[in-house]
Protein backbone atom coordinates (compact mmCIF):
# COMPACT_ATOMS: atom_id res chain seq x y z
CA UNK A 1 0.00 0.00 0.00
CA UNK A 2 2.74 2.29 0.95
CA UNK A 3 4.53 1.86 -2.15
CA UNK A 4 1.22 2.48 -4.51
CA UNK A 5 1.46 5.62 -2.55
CA UNK A 6 4.95 6.95 -3.24
CA UNK A 7 4.23 5.81 -7.00
CA UNK A 8 1.27 7.58 -7.10
CA UNK A 9 2.77 10.61 -5.67
CA UNK A 10 6.02 10.71 -7.83
CA UNK A 11 3.46 10.43 -11.06
CA UNK A 12 1.40 13.62 -9.70
CA UNK A 13 4.72 15.12 -8.89
CA UNK A 14 6.13 14.61 -12.12
CA UNK A 15 3.54 15.68 -14.22
CA UNK A 16 3.85 19.25 -12.86
CA UNK A 17 7.28 20.00 -14.47
CA UNK A 18 7.51 20.28 -17.54
CA UNK A 19 10.75 20.89 -20.21
CA UNK A 20 8.36 23.14 -22.22
CA UNK A 21 7.69 26.43 -21.39
CA UNK A 22 3.84 27.04 -21.03
CA UNK A 23 4.10 30.34 -22.92
CA UNK A 24 5.75 30.48 -25.83
CA UNK A 25 8.26 33.00 -27.10
CA UNK A 26 6.37 34.49 -29.83
CA UNK A 27 3.40 34.45 -27.61
CA UNK A 28 4.15 36.92 -25.24
CA UNK A 29 4.19 39.38 -27.50
CA UNK A 30 -0.31 39.09 -27.24
CA UNK A 31 0.26 39.15 -23.34
CA UNK A 32 2.60 42.54 -23.45
CA UNK A 33 -0.88 44.15 -25.05
CA UNK A 34 -2.18 46.27 -23.00
CA UNK A 35 -5.32 44.94 -23.29
CA UNK A 36 -4.11 42.06 -20.95
CA UNK A 37 -3.82 45.30 -17.68
CA UNK A 38 -5.78 44.93 -14.83
CA UNK A 39 -6.37 48.03 -14.99
CA UNK A 40 -7.02 51.07 -17.84
CA UNK A 41 -5.37 53.80 -16.35
CA UNK A 42 -2.16 52.70 -14.04
CA UNK A 43 -1.68 56.60 -13.37
CA UNK A 44 -5.46 56.70 -11.52
CA UNK A 45 -5.41 53.33 -10.15
CA UNK A 46 -1.78 54.51 -8.35
CA UNK A 47 -3.39 57.26 -7.00
CA UNK A 48 -6.51 55.73 -5.41
CA UNK A 49 -4.73 52.54 -3.76
CA UNK A 50 -2.59 55.93 -2.37
CA UNK A 51 -5.98 57.25 -1.14
CA UNK A 52 -7.13 54.12 0.17
CA UNK A 53 -3.69 53.44 1.98
CA UNK A 54 -4.50 57.05 3.20
CA UNK A 55 -7.77 56.36 4.68
CA UNK A 56 -7.77 52.81 6.19
CA UNK A 57 -4.21 53.08 7.83
CA UNK A 58 -3.72 50.03 5.15
CA UNK A 59 -0.15 50.83 3.89
CA UNK A 60 0.57 47.74 1.49
CA UNK A 61 -2.91 45.96 2.34
CA UNK A 62 -3.69 45.26 -2.21
CA UNK A 63 -0.71 43.38 -1.91
CA UNK A 64 1.79 45.73 -3.36
CA UNK A 65 5.52 45.70 -2.86
CA UNK A 66 6.97 47.14 -0.38
CA UNK A 67 9.25 46.36 3.05
CA UNK A 68 6.87 47.47 5.68
CA UNK A 69 8.81 50.50 6.45
CA UNK A 70 6.27 52.93 4.64
CA UNK A 71 9.05 53.95 1.99
CA UNK A 72 7.35 51.37 -0.46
Amino acid sequence: MRLICVVLLALAGSGCSSLQPWVKPYERGQLADPIMAFDRDPVATKYLMHVYEAREAARGAEGGAGGGCGCG
